[in-house]
């Protein structure tokens, strides 16, 4: 009895730690992508690579990925892809569309790194081949995150299918979902990478496959990886990755698209929300908040940034990109994200674009507070900011992290470098930044 007691409560401690974010930070940016820290214990907002200022550890990680950090008590986890001459990704502005020419076989490996030290626990092979698929000049076989629930860590491993280890590296199964051709739908020649990543629930993984032919939404369980069900859907490739969201008695996939943005049962499938439009080539996550899921897509003529409410149903289209209706709460059809995932911090809503514009909206009505430029101009901004609820982190691609207020006034507090390029989103755990930069992770905490 006394051991059934102190189970219960060890379990109501660990939820009570992972509602603060103080531990574990599950999947890409959290849980429900929400890049939320607000633990006790604030993140560092100036660091020095150079001399070691509040630098916790440094960890060379082997080959390239755009997977981030996922960190679960005292363990986190990162997947990389290895091979002979890999060409570092090509970072900045630019319209070149074509793909990156390798022909060589691929190591795609899972690591396991002490939170603590960033001693390099273990290294598991996961596959080797050559990839199916290419990727795009700024993108890796690497692109997509892992997610663990703290007994099993799921990776898609690019186009070579989804990949179940249990903590000690051990490959417990695969599924081949086919060959993922993530690439642009007006020149499928040009291969650009798969990149949307799974999504743990209730003990059961959920997978967004949208690709040039045969898209579809699908739910695994984690045990054994047993297809529970597969919805097809009807879009072209995006590499946006789904979130879970609970609407009333309705547990809901959330998932970002240009033809078919939407909801579905996660139960059944079943699809509960629809919309057409948008931009055409959707990449940040649905974020949750206030009774609302909130989308953003930016290619193309339109880049929508909508607020609609968790309990829309059936096909919720308005006759225009720019109107909301019952569904859709608010939309700016021309203040959208290309790249980055939006981040909500209480009732402000931030999303920083591909060019470093950073836009502050009121989450609830839509009310733009600001829209200002992070830095000079010039850089590319790819990896998706992270807050503690006091600052956000936003990075970019040359390596420098902007510390920006989480206020409705713009105020940028710092500007920190990395020390090399940075495209993949940090995970923060316990008042600890986790960077991933081109070569390395970099923790980063403030003395106690």
């Amino acid at each position: 009895m006394m051991r059934s007691v102190l189970f219960a409560l060890f379990i109501a401690v660990t939820a009570l730690g992972n509602a603060e974010g103080q531990t574990n930070w599950p999947q890409f940016r959290g849980e429900q992508a929400s890049g939320s820290a607000q633990g006790p214990r604030a993140l560092p907002t100036d660091w020095s690579v150079e001399t070691g200022k509040n630098v916790l550890w440094q960890t060379p990680i082997p080959g390239i990925g755009h997977a981030s950090p996922i960190v679960w008590g005292d363990r986190m986890y990162v997947a990389t892809a290895v091979y002979p001459g890999q060409e570092k990704p090509k970072l900045g502005l630019y319209g070149d569309i074509a793909s990156a020419d390798e022909q060589e076989a691929v190591e795609w490996r899972l690591l396991a790194l002490d939170r603590k030290s960033g001693e390099i626990l273990w290294n598991a092979l996961g596959h080797t081949a050559v990839p199916r698929v290419k990727r795009h000049p700024k993108g890796t076989h690497a692109n997509s995150t892992p997610a663990t629930d703290g007994e099993r860590i799921v990776a898609v491993f690019g186009s070579e299918g989804l990949f179940c280890f249990d903590l000690q590296g051990k490959l417990l199964w695969k599924k081949d979902l086919g060959p993922m051709d993530s690439a642009f739908f007006q020149s499928p020649t040009a291969q650009w990478g798969f990149a949307s990543s799974p999504v743990i629930h209730e003990g059961k993984v959920a997978v967004l496959c949208d690709v040039l032919t045969d898209s579809f939404l699908a739910v695994y369980d984690l045990a054994d990886g047993r297809e529970l069900w597969r919805t097809p859907r009807n879009d072209v490739p995006t590499w946006s990755t789904p979130t879970v969201a609970k609407s009333g008695e309705r547990t809901l996939i959330l998932v970002n698209g240009w033809k078919h943005t939407g909801a579905y049962d996660f139960t059944t499938g079943n699809e509960v929300w629809r919309l057409n439009g948008g931009g055409d080539i959707p990449v940040p996550t649905p974020i949750v908040g206030h009774g609302f899921g909130f989308f953003t897509s930016a290619h193309g003529r339109f880049r929508p940034m909508r607020a609609i409410r968790l309990d829309a149903t059936g096909d919720i289209t308005p006759p225009d990109v720019a109107q909301a209706n019952e569904a859709i709460t608010w939309v700016h059809a021309r203040q959208g994200n290309y790249m980055q995932t939006p981040i909500l911090t209480g009732e402000l809503l931030f999303a920083c674009s591909d060019n470093g514009i950073l836009t502050c909206f009121d989450a609830k009505s839509g009310a733009i507070k600001y829209s200002e430029r992070l830095g000079k101009g010039g850089q590319g901004f790819t990896a998706s900011p992270v807050s503690d609820g006091r600052h956000l982190f936003v990075a970019g691609e040359s390596g420098q992290v902007f510390v920006v207020e989480v206020s409705e006034k713009f105020s940028v507090k710092a500007v920190n470098e990395l020390g090399e390029p940075c495209m993949a989103t940090p995970a923060a755990s316990d008042g600890t930044l986790f960077f991933r930069t081109q070569g390395r992770i970099i923790a980063l905490r403030s003395p106690e």
